[in-house]
């Protein structure tokens, strides 16, 4: 049974089947504009045999873009993947429509359907994200761990987007016995610091005891065992670590999926690349291509193709630097092309040739790996994949600037790597074009500490 403070699968269910009807609703009244309330029985009976084939593509490109989640989101969220969505779902009848030789499908009724559609699901998307805040109860959380980790982690929790997860307490010291006084009062602990191994397993006993929900970071211990195997061995199991590399089928059809990808890409994206060119050609000096060696699978060097969006001296001087915000370096057009992304758009051509996937870690430059090498060791272990021009870094983590926070999301996709999880993070970068932050440079910002957060000190157990 439900319980009344939760937001479980069968509440999920009803949302969607309501979003669909939503859907389908907005195409029947889009025939009905069409032909002024006298729908002919060829038009409707396209409606009729297209119908469950566009639903079940409505409610996995939805799932996709993950238009029912509601935690960690805020309105203007709900908003603008509601339109991307609708966007997507035109292309997408076009195709099935035209795929069944369902012709008696106007133009007119898709274009009235995506307005209509779009204003439907709003609402309802929104009633519905205002039910979820009102019934969900808030899930009150602990931080555990040294300074340096829990500064952060309440910075995270109390973003704005962050609506159901609220800091109750930190605990800096002494972190058993103060959990033992504290965890009667939260739902959640998160662990958020490598601690003692003995203090570690009285903490993981006594939240399973209490039965509260336990939070893990992302360090490599704790990845090390996402996706394991059990192998049993007479009277013993054992936990087999799968490693951070991806099957050899799985990479056939990750490739595959890239070169088909890029193909339709390039298509699609010709006439920007062209706009492009010659915006950059007739508006600074230097080459319209620009090309720099970065590293990839295997810690292998290739060629980078981009847009040129700097000076063409902008590292005569300086030698290798990492971008910035507000780079003084970059040209007015390439502040519009990094915004818009238009950059990027040549390294399909770095895919087709193999340098590159679609989705993989963001490929750094060898002056800055060689350095990274040296201070962690386990960051070669991002190099077992092709670079890509998107990732899991850039899709989840677009306000991390530190390389071991976006290490940790790349090891985190290696071992979670699915076509599906490829085709979400491709779905989810439509989302953070038009997101300013992430096409920023690194923030220069001093490292966090405790007494910067605007947070009780009274809830501070040290």
């Amino acid at each position: 049974m439900m319980n009344n403070n939760e937001w479980g699968g069968a509440r999920r269910a009803i949302i969607i089947l309501f979003d669909v009807i939503c859907f389908n609703f907005s195409i029947y009244l889009s025939f009905l504009i069409k032909f002024h309330g006298n729908i002919p029985a060829r038009n409707f009976e396209s409606f009729q045999n297209s119908a469950i084939f566009i639903s079940l593509f409505f409610i996995a490109l939805n799932i996709l873009l993950g238009s029912y989640v509601f935690y960690n989101r805020i309105i203007s969220d709900i908003v603008f993947v509601t339109v991307i969505g609708q966007f997507l779902m035109s292309l997408g009848i076009m195709i099935i429509t035209f795929a069944g030789r369902w012709f008696a499908f106007p133009r007119s009724v898709i274009l009235w359907s995506f307005l209509i559609g779009t204003i439907l699901l709003i609402i309802y998307r929104i009633i519905v994200y205002r039910i979820y805040l009102k019934l969900s109860k808030n899930k009150q959380v602990l931080i555990i761990g040294f300074e340096k980790d829990v500064a952060p982690a309440v910075q995270n929790f109390n973003s704005q987007k962050n609506n159901k997860h609220k800091v109750y307490g930190i605990v800096v010291d002494h972190f058993f016995d103060h959990l033992k006084e504290l965890i009667d009062n939260v739902d959640i602990v998160y662990l958020a610091s490598e601690i003692n191994e003995s203090e570690k397993i009285n903490i993981y006993q006594l939240v399973t005891k209490k039965e509260k929900k336990l939070f893990l970071n992302t360090t490599f211990e704790n990845l090390m065992t996402i996706n394991s195997n059990i192998m049993n061995f007479e009277d013993e199991s054992i936990i087999e670590s799968t490693g951070f590399k991806i099957p050899t089928e799985d990479a056939l059809f990750k490739r595959l999926f890239d070169i088909v990808i890029s193909i339709v890409l390039l298509i699609i994206a010709s006439p920007f690349m062209l706009f492009t060119a010659i915006l950059v050609k007739v508006t600074s000096p230097g080459p319209v291509i620009y090309k720099q060696i970065r590293i990839t699978k295997n810690q292998k060097e290739f060629p980078i193709y981009k847009f040129r969006s700097m000076t063409a001296t902008a590292e005569a001087k300086s030698g290798p630097v990492l971008a910035k915000s507000n780079d003084a370096r970059v040209t007015p057009v390439g502040k519009f092309i990094r915004a818009v992304r238009f950059d990027e758009l040549p390294q399909l051509v770095n895919v087709l040739k193999g340098d590159m996937s679609i989705i993989g870690p963001r490929p750094e430059r060898p002056f800055f790996v060689d350095q990274f090498n040296r201070e962690n060791p386990y960051y070669y272990l991002r190099h077992n994949v092709r670079a890509g021009i998107t990732g899991y870094a850039q899709v989840y983590g677009k306000y991390v600037s530190d390389y071991n926070s976006k290490l940790r999301f790349d090891l985190l996709y290696i071992k979670k790597y699915s076509l599906m999880l490829d085709l979400k993070i491709l779905l989810q970068t439509i989302k953070i074009l038009f997101d300013k932050v992430s096409s920023q440079g690194i923030e220069e910002a001093a490292v966090t500490k405790l007494c910067d957060i605007d947070f009780p000190k009274e809830s501070i157990y040290s």
